[in-house]
């Protein structure tokens, strides 16, 4: 069979083959492992898709080395996601902000009684163990104005805000030839960062992993590209194979953007424990929490969420909630307890039964699409 041809303004405006990014996905503030490392990237990339980077537990310098990895691993394009916070108070009650990390245990200690006692009486019902984890204060995430220099400098092709509006970085990133794009999951912000000068726009539905919104897909992708017009719109959330592509394109979208299932992938740097949690999910093994980093996030259901609904607690703002989320999943991944360990991941999760290379998953994808839009439409469909 020849190989499958399909382009939009996408491609023409990346250089890529296909309409499809594999979402940034990374951990925010701690922990080795990220759902987008360099392997994801590279492959999604090399496949003819966009492979973007998830930088938020990077260090600084970290994200350099990432970037001039990938690189010299592909000349195709590629993105770097970063998160970038209103605000920012880790750490800045002990007077120490300008070393490069902090014991957990510190800065938990500078956190509200009322979630300093929480923690402590999960630990001691659940007989965790203690794990001391030193946080680093130098991460994309606790520095967003370095980081986003380094990908200036760096020249990266596409810069993703994953959280927040990049609308200030705009001139200088077109300046160093760095196109931008913007994340949104309601029509205000998408008519916002869209007259911010934004090169791109993701509309992502309630339907997705990670941080998301309260609008479906299907209603929310009119009404942002109505919104957004004319910046170019990509769809994400509930989208895992052709069909979601498809679908896209029909709505006047020039491409998808996909975190769960390329999370379901060999090269993907997502726990064991939460790549087999996406393949044995149902469409409603997913919940939308605060517990994680604040926000509303999108994650597979785990004991954790029922703790966490149970406290009485107002969630701490973003990125501090993060400290007791990840401060907590370390000491569950220690005792073995995995009923308690959820990573992030979307209501698309039903639809994935297995792991598979980052580049088949790509193919299928685009096969299937093409097969939709070129035989089943037309056959299936009279449109005069």
């Amino acid at each position: 069979m020849s190989k499958r041809i399909l382009r939009t303004k996408l491609c023409d405006m990346l250089g890529i083959e296909y309409p499809v990014i594999a979402a940034g996905m990374g951990p925010t503030l701690i922990g080795e492992n990220t759902g987008a490392p360099v392997e994801l990237v590279v492959a999604v990339s090399e496949a003819g898709g966009l492979g973007v980077l998830g930088g938020s537990g990077f260090t600084v310098d970290g994200l350099r080395e990432a970037v001039r990895e990938i690189k010299a691993r592909t000349d195709k394009p590629y993105g770097v996601d970063l998160l970038l916070p209103q605000k920012l108070d880790i750490g800045s009650g002990l007077g120490q902000q300008n070393i490069k990390e902090l014991p957990l245990s510190m800065i938990l200690s500078t956190l509200p009684k009322p979630h300093q006692d929480w923690v402590k009486k999960v630990k001691e019902e659940l007989q965790l163990p203690e794990v001391e984890i030193m946080v680093k204060m130098d991460t994309t995430t606790m520095r967003p104005a370095e980081a986003v220099k380094v990908c200036i400098e760096e020249k990266v092709p596409l810069f993703c805000a994953g959280l927040g509006n990049p609308g200030f970085m705009v001139a200088e990133a077109h300046a160093n030839g760095v196109k931008v794009l913007g994340i949104t999951g309601n029509t205000k912000n998408a008519r916002r960062m869209a007259q911010s000068g934004i090169d791109l726009l993701v509309a992502q539905g309630y339907e997705g992993g990670g941080h998301t919104g309260r609008i479906g897909t299907m209603a929310l992708l009119p009404q942002a590209i109505d919104a957004a017009f004319p910046v170019p719109v990509l769809a994400a959330g509930g989208i895992g194979d052709g069909r979601g592509l498809a679908a896209a394109l029909a709505m006047g979208c020039v491409g998808v953007w996909v975190g769960t299932r390329f999370l379901a992938t060999e090269e993907a740097g997502a726990l064991p424990v939460n790549k087999k949690r996406i393949i044995d999910s149902t469409d409603e093994d997913t919940r939308v929490s605060k517990s994680y980093t604040g926000k509303t996030l999108r994650a597979s259901y785990n004991k954790f969420h029922d703790l966490w609904d149970g406290s009485g607690l107002e969630p701490l703002p973003f990125p501090t909630q993060v400290l007791i989320s990840s401060g907590l999943l370390a000491s569950f991944i220690k005792a073995q307890k995995n009923d308690y360990v959820g990573g992030l991941a979307g209501q698309i999760s039903g639809l994935v039964k297995e792991i598979k290379p980052a580049r088949q998953v790509l193919e299928e994808m685009v096969e299937e699409a093409v097969e939709i839009l070129t035989r089943k439409l037309p056959e299936t469909v009279v449109a005069k």
